[in-house]
Order: C-alpha cells, then sequence, then structure tokens
C-alpha cells in the first residue's frame, strides 16, 4: 500500500519532499550525534564528520524547515 501512494507523486515532488522534510530532519539528527559522540569522548573524527554532514545537508535543504540563518557580519564586507 505504502509503495503505491509514492507512484501517486511525481518524480519533482518526491524529490521536493526528499529535501524539504527529509534533509533537515536528517542534518539535525547527524548534529545531535555529533554532540552525543563529542559529550561522551571529545571531538574525534566521526564527530567531524557527523557534524561535516549535517553542514552539507544544511546547505542544501529546501522549503518550510530549512534553517534560517542570519548573514555574517564579515562575508557582506567582503
Amino acid at each position: 500500500m505504502g509503495r503505491t501512494m509514492w507512484a501517486l507523486f511525481s518524480r519533482h515532488l518526491r524529490v521536493w519532499l526528499l529535501l524539504a522534510v527529509g534533509a533537515p530532519v536528517l542534518a539535525w539528527l547527524l548534529g545531535r550525534l555529533g554532540e552525543a559522540i563529542e559529550r561522551r569522548r571529545g571531538p574525534n573524527t566521526l564527530s567531524k564528520l557527523s557534524h561535516a554532514g549535517r553542514r552539507f545537508l544544511e546547505r542544501r535543504t529546501r522549503g518550510p524547515l530549512r534553517r534560517r540563518e542570519q548573514p555574517d557580519a564579515d562575508r557582506l564586507a567582503r
């Protein structure tokens, strides 16, 4: 039943749903995972990769769950 429901959505709508809902949730989970690892063992390769994955997904996220960041003053001065 679940597979037939996805077939009713157009390809563009499915991609938008993944980017609008799935990517922010996954980015949030990766951020929480990285923070938990750092609390237990300090900064290490796995926590750095987790934070890098979070930043990667946040840059590519669209839609209502996108994180809105204030522009950096140093970037605006350049």
